[in-house]
């Protein structure tokens, strides 16, 4: 870029680096250079964010009118709006509030929902049930929703059970910080005692005086669930004792149990389903309800997941995922006969069969209908794309991303499609936009924006397959499927050749260091150097060098070498001892989010992308298979394999 770069285009790569290292007269002595650059609202906004907690409200304000309609004037805006709530000056929050236009922040609808409820402008009960919902759902410790429950908790409209319903979530989700916040706003001194608890639950529990202390069963429910996340059995002991089981209500035990059963299942332990039984599902969090299911699915215990899956909350019942598993726990069950519950099981498959998601296409197959690449929509106009083409922020976007801004560039790309205005962009227009995106070879914005529309599939443009002379050859030199290689790849780095991880993994492959060096030396690459790993066919060459030592140590498993690109083998070797599972249990049992998603992401690409290179119907279910543990017949363990 150096040789293409203007005064004002270096001042802005300058000004980056001044935010980072929050240098704020550096940021105020390069501003002028960037005025009437298309850049300009992201420098005004790194400067007065710079600034913000000294700045007037003037200031603020006139920084806002100079990138009126941008990105950047409603991403200052949130800022500004949490500062204004973190420093109590409601007068100037309830002004700026009904400008914010993304309306996505949780701490900022807090705060209005508690200004609201304290103005009469809704129904105290209504607010509580708000602030509930979005208090329990947030997952750090910060002021907007702990302001607002304080109030209404002041107020008597909202229950201090939920306090410490979400210092229950806390502890199992290991953020004690949070958790004390939450207790500390019913009694500071109960918040210091929750922090003693979360250092060593164990020696809390032990403690003949504990039954003795105020609100003893509310904190031995939470050292009970803190035991849990470190040793499920010694929790399940201690649960045991007969001084809590008298003292505890059905719901603090159901809740005690389901973290021990979740912690048990994350494990891939046996018994972690009788740990769930000794609780009440309908008392159990959502996440642990997940946790059963996916313990009955190893099991092979259709009743249990059938169970586990009636008790969830509506908005996860409905999830694809949880629909499919409902359906073939119907279907395996039979009641009350085989024909009803085909026919009932074959209604749910119908509610969710597509081939754009992993359940979805599982669905299909399930219907016995192929997984196929869908026609593609009408031809845009030439109206479309040249509106798509003189959208200022979509310009804005690529012009930061060309200027080796990608993160602002992204931000402001995909606030532009989704939230600039109410609802986001429609399906044409977002067909439009996505197209602008691959005409620049901005892969990552042109896949994410096509699959945001609703009624439309392009799968040109949501599998899209560049550097296709590079990929397809040297996958099929070295014995790998082109499909998986590109399934991969999407899952990785949306094809962005310069993409970093917050771990150091880098390029297309985003192959770690570590990792490069040694596939470079097990392939005879004796002049690699650490730099090239960005480089396209480089990297390919190490990515795919790597994904096939994987796949051959896992005997071909498309799942279990997936899963070892993600979390590396050794963990993968563990997770598939055990029964011997259908390959879409064993992914759904996969300990790791991250990573379970990632296995069935890669999965349900590479069928659609063999679809697109083949031009045949593909199955998800033969590409998954069945996982266990390793074949007495099959070479030994790749020890080496980092």
């Amino acid at each position: 870029m150096a040789w293409s770069q203007t005064a004002a285009d270096k001042a802005l790569l300058d000004m980056r680096e001044a935010y980072r290292k929050n240098q704020v007269g550096e940021l105020a002595r390069l501003l002028p250079a960037t005025r009437g650059h298309l850049l300009e609202p992201l420098a005004r906004y790194w400067d007065m964010r710079a600034r913000l907690d000294t700045a007037s409200p003037a200031d603020v304000r006139a920084t806002l009118d100079a990138m009126a309609g941008t990105y950047w004037e409603d991403r200052l805006r949130n800022d500004w709006l949490l500062q204004l709530g973190k420093q109590r000056d409601w007068a100037r929050f309830a002004t700026e509030r009904p400008l914010f236009r993304m309306n996505d922040d949780r701490q900022v609808t807090c705060y209005t929902v508690m200004l609201d409820a304290a103005a009469s402008r809704l129904p105290g009960e209504v607010a509580a049930e708000r602030v509930r919902e979005l208090w329990l759902a947030q997952r750090d410790q910060e002021d907007g929703c702990a302001t607002a429950a304080q109030a209404l908790l002041a107020s008597g409209h909202l229950k201090p059970t939920v306090a410490w319903q979400r210092a229950r979530l806390m502890m199992e989700a290991n953020k004690p910080r949070a958790a004390s916040q939450a207790v500390s706003l019913l009694d500071p001194e109960w918040g210091a005692m929750v922090e003693t608890i979360a250092a060593n639950p164990a020696k809390y529990l032990d403690n003949k005086i504990t039954a003795l202390r105020p609100r003893t069963k509310e904190l031995v429910t939470l050292a009970l669930v803190r035991l849990a996340a470190q040793d499920p059995a010694a929790a399940a002991d201690a649960a045991d004792d007969l001084r809590w089981r008298a003292q505890l209500t059905d719901e603090e035990r159901s809740w005690v149990w389901g973290a021990i059963g979740r912690r048990a299942a994350q494990r891939l332990q046996d018994d972690a389903l009788t740990f769930f039984a000794r609780g009440e599902p309908h008392q159990m969090t959502d996440d642990q309800l997940a946790w059963m299911a996916r313990a009955a699915l190893r099991a092979g215990r259709w009743e249990s997941v059938r169970d586990a899956i009636y008790a969830m909350s509506p908005a996860l019942r409905s999830e694809t995922a949880w629909v499919y598993w409902r359906a073939r726990a119907i279907e395996n069950l039979r009641e009350p006969d085989a024909a009803v519950s085909r026919a009932q099981a074959r209604t749910l498959y119908e509610s969710i069969a597509s081939p754009r998601d992993f359940h979805g296409m599982l669905a299909l197959e399930a219907l016995g209908l192929p997984i196929t690449a869908s026609e593609p929509p009408p031809a845009l106009t030439d109206a479309e794309r040249q509106a798509a083409s003189g959208d200022a922020g979509l310009q804005r976007a690529l012009a930061a991303i060309r200027l080796g801004l990608r993160s602002e560039g992204s931000r402001e790309w995909t606030y532009q499609v989704a939230l600039h205005s109410s609802g986001g962009l429609g399906d044409r227009e977002l067909l439009a936009a996505a197209d602008l995106a691959c005409r620049e070879q901005v892969w990552d914005r042109c896949i994410n924006t096509s699959v945001r529309t609703r009624d439309v599939v392009d799968m040109a443009q949501r599998f899209p397959m560049p550097y296709r002379e590079q990929v397809v050859p040297r996958a099929r030199e070295i014995g790998l499927d082109p499909a998986y290689v590109y399934g991969l790849i999407r899952q990785e780095s949306r094809f962005v050749t310069d993409a970093r991880s917050g771990v150091g993994a880098s390029g297309l492959m985003q192959v770690m260091p570590a990792t490069a060096r040694w596939t470079a030396r097990k392939i005879g690459l004796s002049d690699f150097r650490a730099q090239q790993i960005t480089e396209r066919d480089v990297n390919i060459q190490i990515g795919t060098a790597y994904l096939k030592l994987a796949l051959d140590d896992f005997e071909g498993s498309l799942p279990m070498a997936a899963a070892a690109y993600n979390a590396g083998p050794s963990r993968v070797r563990q997770w598939r001892n055990g029964p011997v599972l259908a390959g879409e249990v064993w992914a759904e049992n996969i300990p790791f989010e991250e990573t379970r998603d990632y296995v069935q992401r890669v999965l349900s690409n590479t069928t659609l992308y063999a679809a697109v290179l083949t031009g045949q119907p593909q199955s998800l279910r033969a590409r998954l298979g069945q996982v266990g543990p390793r074949s007495p017949d099959s070479a030994a363990v790749n020890t080496e394999l980092p």
